[in-house]
């Protein structure tokens, strides 16, 4: 029995999962968790090449409501956000950014949006618009809906992968994660990247998502088309959370090495018994 617990304690050992590895916003120094430099800075997302502009003219005089948007009625701001695909009569109020960083709008032709922010594009086309409407006397005041549609991020991870929406202006790496149904207890945490485009240029930046100084780091705030990879940690095969667990796993493991270890004493002696008759 002795040697049975002297072979498997050191399996048991190498397989836990420790909170040390697991734990989220731990102060930098210690257990080897890194510190990182003060560098968050949002600022409102500039458009890019390849997104989606969802684009609603409103205004009290009807006629200039229907010279503007082709048909039905717009939708609000937190039903483009929850919804990664608007879909149906929806897309005939969007447009999307050209390679040239432009969108293709109705009577106005391609206007430059791409490093604008979508308050900046709201201001563009009111200015724009507003000189089709000057003859229209006291109802010649129209505003412009300018959000960005189909925003996501995608987690690949050893617990399951998903691409998922992004349901307002600023999500957080823990909020994505959360959506995501955490990480699980073997992903590496020491070792998240994150895959993100920018300008056409493909950045990869990796982190340690235990240290408590990612809430003031680059890395704190998703941005659309990020992708989160969390590697499995190497050579775990099972993880023990608790004292409660580590205990369980403990007895079970020696109940069944005592188990096995009488059969095989009982097989040796039938067998002894029986080559002395």
């Amino acid at each position: 029995m002795k040697k049975i617990f002297i072979l498997l304690f050191p399996v048991l050992l190498v397989s836990c999962v420790t909170s040390k590895k697991v734990n989220l916003l731990q102060e930098p120094g210690q257990h080897g968790i890194p510190a990182y430099a003060d560098t968050i800075t949002y600022e409102d997302y500039q458009v890019r090449v390849g997104d989606r502009l969802y684009v609603y003219v409103y205004s009290i005089d009807e006629r200039v409501s229907k010279m503007f948007n082709p048909s039905g009625t717009g939708i609000n701001s937190s039903q483009i956000r929850q919804s990664s695909s608007v879909g149906g009569s929806y897309d005939l109020y969007t447009y999307l950014v050209l390679e040239d960083g432009t969108i293709d709008y109705p009577m106005v032709g391609h206007l430059p949006v791409r490093g604008m922010t979508t308050r900046e594009i709201k201001h563009a086309l009111e200015a724009e618009l507003s000189t089709y409407v000057s003859g229209y006397g006291d109802y010649q005041m129209l505003s412009v809906e300018v959000n960005i549609v189909r925003r996501s991020f995608s987690v690949i991870s050893d617990k399951g992968s998903g691409t998922f929406t992004i349901p307002k202006e600023k999500v957080t790496i823990y909020e994505a994660l959360a959506m995501a149904g955490d990480i699980g207890d073997f992903g590496d945490r020491s070792q998240v990247r994150i895959v993100r485009e920018i300008e056409g240029q493909t950045k990869v930046m990796t982190f340690d998502l235990r240290s408590k100084d990612i809430i003031n780091s680059e890395y704190y705030y998703i941005e659309p088309n990020d992708v989160l990879y969390i590697q499995k940690i190497k050579g775990q095969s099972f993880g023990i959370n608790s004292a409660a667990t580590t205990v369980s796993v403990v007895a079970t493991t020696l109940a069944f090495g005592g188990f096995v270890y009488a059969l095989v004493a009982r097989i040796m002696n039938a067998v002894e018994e029986g080559g002395s008759k």
